[in-house]
């Protein structure tokens, strides 16, 4: 049976120098013992392993039309393979025994979802609002595509109606993490039984924190990843009081490290938690990290970019790197890196990182519209502070 388990860089390196000024003003001199003793000592190694967290993989119709896939991912690959490992949250069925379908009931075949993976995407959560799109036979066949994947890890669909909680166990360069993805929020009530399905609120999240706290002390992984898909509205970019509350409780009351929410399909700040006897390696929680692919933004607003709909064309790639020091662990850097879905000369919805490089492309090519929509986009995202 096939299991599923699978910035603060400033203000940490400000307060390291800090540290290491202030003890070398005040220590005395070591004795002669003392200084062979540290001068023989072995070297402490360090270890870094960075993880990358994108938001929504959608296909809507004019995403899909296009068969040249790997086109979708040429500028966006380098920062995704640059990552130890590659987060997404793959939302529809993978099923290529049934058609292509768009919205409200979506489903992609195996072509686009590899195409993922062969840009560097190597842990999905499959568990969000249209996970059942297709029926049981779907989350089925998306269930196993995924398990045949060597190197790939995925979660959020069960083998079994009423199963336990799916998680993956991830072996990567010496680390161990733990990831776990469950949904708040579903379409339908179809096969909901073989969906990591726990409601925003009562009996059933609060056995999903027990559930979680006994994961973290039966496997002690030196990190614990938990994607949720939020019971929230979405295209609002409001950071919700009641997630809030979920998500810090999954830090101080089960252990995880990174708190890895989507649904809005719009990008929201992020917060990160310092060090402290609730979180010891200190710990992120990003909100929504918005589409990293979807057809919703077909018609940018020229003349008026900060529309609630022109939200949805673009999307946050976060970059986390922890680095373990003897048996310490610590959070140590999250750099964002915001990315935007241009259409191509021919149509084509391609993703495109958001920066200054990209506005001076678009005015070589004649494509002054998208120049100053896009510089305006840009101002809009890099506006976005880490909450406190």
């Amino acid at each position: 049976m096939v299991r599923y388990r699978r910035l603060v860089s400033a203000l940490f390196s400000t307060a390291l120098m800090l540290t290491l000024s202030a003890c070398a003003s005040t220590a005395s001199r070591p004795s002669q013992p003392e200084a062979l003793e540290k001068a023989h000592s072995p070297a402490v190694s360090e270890e870094t392993l960075t993880l990358l967290f994108a938001g929504d993989i959608m296909a809507h119709k004019n995403n899909y039309a296009y068969p040249a896939f790997s086109r979708i991912w040429d500028d966006v690959a380098p920062l995704v393979q640059s990552a130890d490992l590659a987060f997404a949250n793959m939302e529809a069925p993978v099923a290529d025994s049934l058609p292509w379908s768009s919205y409200p009931q979506f489903n992609m075949h195996s072509s686009y979802a590899e195409a993922a993976i062969q840009a560097g995407f190597d842990v999905f959560s499959l568990a969000n609002n249209h996970t059942n799109d297709q029926s049981l036979s779907g989350m089925q066949e998306t269930r196993r595509w995924f398990s045949t994947r060597k190197g790939i890890w995925a979660c959020g669909i069960k083998e079994k109606a009423g199963g336990p909680l799916t998680w993956q166990l991830i072996e990567k360069d010496g680390w161990k993490i733990l990831f776990v993805a469950f949904t708040q929020v579903l379409n339908s009530w179809d096969s909901v039984s073989y969906i990591d399905y726990v409601p925003s609120r009562g009996e059933k999240l609060e056995a999903l924190f027990t559930e979680l706290a006994a994961l973290k002390a039966a496997y002690s992984p030196d990190l614990f990843v938990v994607s949720v898909h939020a019971d929230e509205v979405e295209y609002k970019r409001t950071v919700w009081e009641k997630q809030r509350t979920i998500y810090q409780r999954l830090i101080a009351d089960c252990g995880a490290d990174v708190v890895w929410s989507n649904h809005a399909h719009v990008v929201k700040p992020w917060n990160i938690v310092p060090a402290s006897e609730k979180a010891p390696h200190g710990a992120i929680i990003m909100y929504a990290n918005g589409n990293t692919i979807s057809g919703q933004r077909t018609s940018p607003s020229w003349d008026a970019p900060d529309t609630e709909r022109d939200w949805t064309g673009d999307g946050l790639m976060m970059s986390v790197c922890f680095t373990r020091t003897g048996s310490t662990i610590q959070l140590t850097k999250a750099e964002p890196h915001f990315i935007t879905t241009v259409l191509a000369v021919d149509g084509q919805p391609v993703i495109r990182l958001l920066d200054e490089d990209l506005a001076k492309s678009m005015r070589r090519a004649g494509r002054y519209s998208w120049e100053s929509y896009l510089t305006e986009r840009r101002r809009l995202l890099e506006a976005i502070q880490p909450l406190n």
